[in-house]
């Protein structure tokens, strides 16, 4: 219906349907109950114009059946959108669990992604047709806005927490990506470029090692050494020396981190805590916020040792790590 409107970008994701049905449905009821009041006005003014001076105004008398009809109808309607709204925004909040995960790092001004491979990208981003992507954000400096009009979906993107993302594009090609909230004197800079492939060539491409590092917008960036998210991850792990105090075995210093990502972590203070990627990051910067149960408040804080896509590898390292049945050691 809004493929030839120039006003519309052509829909390319699996919502982007559902969110413009609900546009025009919002858009087509207020614009009937804006004519029907504007008639309403108008007939009013004719009707009940001001008579002579000596003519003495008819009574008004109450009407059950009206007052209900114009409560019963507008409430009918708001129900209508309340629903179909909270349904398309469970649908676009909640991924599938086959979704493709993808780090996104919003800065002044560009756009840095890393994909679980440990390719990196700047201002593009590579995607299968037909897969659910879930994208987990933050941000180095101010509030940014991840926004890609095709596909129907935006997220504001904030510095020290994550914001997740996901859609799954329904077509082949190049779309506009977006930055929706100013940050800054070229807050108009920040642009780049959905690039969605065929599987088959997406696998090819993400198989690719490039060398060399980005040099710009649109330029895919250096893949950190050809090693994997959780593979840097590792690496930092052992570097920060995290692993002398995170042993699986009893008695450590730190909690183990084995099998740690999304189990409830009971803490101090008597309260419970989902072990998500905003938790894992605070304890990692923050780590005498939220003390796990059983445990000394004696972990450093790394802030300034570490930066955002090194702390989104280490997440990814522990997210690898899965306890055995055999022994509850951990294995990447």
């Amino acid at each position: 219906m809004i493929k030839g409107l120039p006003l519309f970008p052509e829909q390319a994701s699996t919502v982007a349907g559902q969110v413009d049905a609900l546009y025009f449905f919002l858009i087509a009821v207020s614009g009937f109950f804006a004519l029907l009041i504007a008639a309403a006005v108008v007939i009013f003014a004719i009707v009940y114009r001001r008579r002579a001076t000596d003519t003495a105004p008819r009574p008004v008398h109450g009407s059950t059946a009206l007052e209900l009809t114009w409560s019963l109808i507008p409430f009918g309607i708001a129900m209508v959108m309340f629903f179909w709204g909270a349904s398309v925004y469970f649908t676009m909040k909640y991924p599938p669990d086959n979704a493709i995960p993808i780090w996104v790092t919003g800065k002044q001004w560009m756009w840095k992604l890393q994909h679980q491979t440990g390719r990196r990208e700047i201002n593009e981003l590579h995607v299968p047709v037909g897969r659910p992507v879930l994208l987990t954000m933050t941000s180095e400096d101010v509030i940014h806005s991840f926004y890609v009009p095709a596909f129907r979906v935006k997220q504001d993107v904030l510095p020290g927490r994550y914001t997740t993302l996901w859609f799954e594009a329904t077509r082949t090609g190049r779309f506009h990506l977006f930055c929706a909230e100013y940050c800054g004197t070229q807050h108009s800079r920040m642009i780049g470029s959905i690039v969605v492939m065929e599987p088959a060539a997406y696998q090819q491409w993400l198989a690719t090692s490039p060398t060399a590092a980005a040099t710009g917008g649109g330029a895919a960036a250096a893949d950190g050494g050809g090693k994997s998210m959780a593979a840097q991850g590792e690496a930092l792990f052992g570097q920060l020396g995290c692993g002398a105090c995170h042993q699986a075995a009893g008695g450590a210093l730190g909690p183990s981190l084995v099998g740690v990502f999304g189990s409830e972590v009971p803490l101090e203070d008597g309260s419970t805590v989902t072990a998500d990627a905003n938790f894992l990051r605070k304890s990692i910067l923050e780590p005498q916020a939220q003390i796990v149960k059983g445990f000394q408040p004696i972990m450093p804080t790394f802030k300034g040792q570490v930066t955002e896509e090194q702390i989104q590898q280490i997440i990814e390292y522990i997210k690898s790590l899965k306890a055995t049945a055999d022994n509850g050691q951990g294995q990447g």
